[in-house]
């Protein structure tokens, strides 16, 4: 006993360990990470300047809210047809070509605003255009994944690439929040175009084998009927999808309110600002990371239910605090429930989804997770322009916790 004693702990943090990074194994896998995460932090703290700017100029959450629509709505409108290409096209190549757009906008962003030439209509333009090349995006690399690392390995991957993800959504805004108080808006723009250099050449860097063709012959119209048929007769598929979107109109769009609770209620500013992002990112990589520890996605389901439960009751206590220290604590659960109840229900579809439906699931998955979300925007935006921000957040949660109890509990037997 005392020999199992002085080794179980060892041993068992090995486990974890290795559970953690059974992925990495993978070459293209380890040369995809490191690429996104390069261009992850670029696009947070593009993403952070953008609403300081927005906010900046106007004034008002409304053209928060507005800008938010613009970025997201073409998501919604265009991913099915992302994902039928994610299906028929050669997915590494579509995403070269996806990343080099994504600079060009940065680009074009950031000479505008160092030129001192930027308009809230032009951020608009550029926002929407971006959501038409993530329309695309997002689907083919949710299921370029599978190429990378096999399915025995893919709930580690996507759990990993949400630590990914958060790990920049703690340094991307944090850094964005510095350089907002030092140079502008400007200096963010550019760095986030150039670090889509790193994933472009790490993509090229990749020897994934040729993926077999989709059928010779079948219509786009086809593809996309197979794809909404398939979602809509499954039921776990559709129960799942259904609580991504409701969830994601009512209660995501509280981070399209973060500048106004930084510089109204908390009286903050950019720093502040960068703070708060910075600890719902540090939330969501502890999410993310025990689930990239489980070895199986079994009963992941349960991960799903009370995860949104959470996230649901964290926002609203956020809501209530007027102290920066106390809201940022707050927003630590906030940011770990909503990864660990995302990421376990893009496994759970991902792991349900044949592979030749695989980009068209995940397109799905894009329009009700982020094509949604301008409309939560447009209506976080204009309610909290009539009842203030922390009145709408709290409202959110409130809602997130309803509809979870109406129609959530198949998410316990999945």
């Amino acid at each position: 006993m005392p020999a199992l004693l002085s080794t179980s702990p060892e041993t068992g943090a090995k486990s974890i360990l290795r559970g953690l990074s059974r992925s990495f194994h993978h070459r293209d896998y380890r040369l995809f990470f490191s690429g996104q995460f390069i261009s992850l932090i670029g696009t947070w703290m593009q993403q952070t300047a953008q609403s300081w700017l927005v906010f900046r100029l106007t004034g008002s959450s409304l053209e928060l809210g507005l800008v938010g629509f613009a970025g997201q709505f073409p998501i919604f409108l265009l991913a099915i047809f992302g994902g039928v290409m994610a299906d028929r096209l050669n997915r590494r190549s579509v995403l070269v070509g996806t990343q080099a757009a994504s600079m060009i906008q940065a680009a074009l962003l950031a000479w505008l605003t160092l030129a001192g030439h930027i308009q809230v209509w032009q951020i608009m333009v550029l926002a929407a255009f971006l959501g038409v090349v993530n329309a695309v995006d997002i689907p083919t690399r949710q299921s370029f994944v599978v190429e990378l690392v096999g399915k025995e390995d893919l709930h580690n991957a996507i759990a990993l690439n949400s630590s990914m993800f958060n790990s920049a959504r703690i340094l991307g805004p944090s850094v964005a929040g510095i350089l907002l108080a030092a140079v502008g808006e400007g200096w963010c723009f550019s760095i986030n175009a150039v670090s889509y250099l790193a994933v472009i050449y790490c993509l090229l860097r990749m020897g994934v084998p040729a993926r077999a063709p989709a059928r010779a012959g079948v219509s786009l119209r086809e593809h996309l009927r197979e794809g909404f048929t398939y979602a809509w007769r499954t039921r776990e598929v559709r129960t799942i999808l259904l609580l991504l979107a409701v969830s994601s109109i009512i209660g995501m769009s509280y981070v399209v309110l973060m500048p106004v609770f930084a510089e109204q209620v908390l009286h903050s500013g950019p720093r502040g600002l960068g703070l708060l992002m910075a600890a719902t990112g540090c939330g969501s990589l502890v999410g993310a990371l025990v689930l990239a520890a489980r070895q199986e996605s079994r009963g992941i389901g349960r991960f799903a239910y009370f995860g949104m439960l959470s996230f649901g009751g964290s926002l609203v206590l956020f809501a209530f605090s007027a102290n920066l220290w106390l809201s940022s604590l707050l927003l630590v659960p906030v940011g770990f429930s909503m990864i660990v109840s995302m990421a376990a229900a893009n496994t759970m579809l991902q792991t349900l989804c044949p592979d030749e439906l695989r980009g068209r699931v995940m397109a799905l998955y894009s329009m009700v997770f982020m094509g949604m979300a301008p409309f939560g925007a447009l209506l976080s935006g204009s309610l909290a322009h009539l009842f203030g921000a922390p009145a709408t957040v709290a409202a959110g949660g409130v809602a997130c916790i309803v509809v979870l109890g109406l129609f959530g509990r198949r998410l316990l037997t999945l």
